[in-house]
């Protein structure tokens, strides 16, 4: 896995596929820029952006979301081309070379979001936890705690005698 936020590779297609849409985009007449241009432009920046925002965060649930941000606006970006090639903005060639690295990079985010949860499961599976502990009834009818032994530890008072049902739990804890 990449070390640097410059190593990932998802991210350095992103990049390039970004510059080639901007590239493109300034060519087009005012209208078409004004319209499309501007929408398929941000959204092919915000998949970088994303990815790169989610390379900085250090909890792995922010990252993902950032990764799921970022492959929304591929997606995005896709609709975008569809326009611009229905509209006769971009050659059917540029339309079709982007749709592949775009569905690449997809799978690349996918990848990465597979990674990151993976990570995070073994992470959690290595942390420290107290066992569960087993809790005891008191009596037949299923109180955990009676009301006399409520009265008995609300009342601070060190003289008074503990209920018969709690001076066995007492006297195992060492409390007196």
């Amino acid at each position: 896995m990449a070390t640097e936020l410059e190593e990932l590779r998802v991210l350095r297609e992103a990049e390039m596929l970004a510059d080639l849409i901007w590239r493109e985009v300034n060519t087009w007449n005012e209208f078409a820029r004004d319209t499309v241009g501007k929408q398929i432009a941000r959204a092919a920046d915000s998949i970088g952006a994303n990815i790169a925002e989610a390379y900085g965060r250090f909890h792995f649930g922010e990252k993902i979301n950032l990764l799921y941000y970022a492959r929304g606006s591929l997606f995005e970006t896709k609709y975008w081309l569809n326009r611009c090639k229905t509209r006769a903005l971009i050659s059917n060639d540029n339309a079709s070379d982007w749709t592949i690295r775009l569905t690449e990079s997809a799978r690349q985010i996918n990848a990465f979001v597979a990674n990151l949860k993976t990570q995070r499961r073994e992470k959690s599976e290595k942390s420290l936890r107290e066992s569960n502990s087993a809790y005891l009834v008191n009596d037949e009818d299923g109180e955990i705690i009676t009301m006399l032994e409520v009265e008995w530890l609300a009342s601070n008072n060190p003289n008074l005698e503990p209920p018969l049902s709690l001076q066995s739990l007492i006297s195992t804890l060492d409390l007196q």
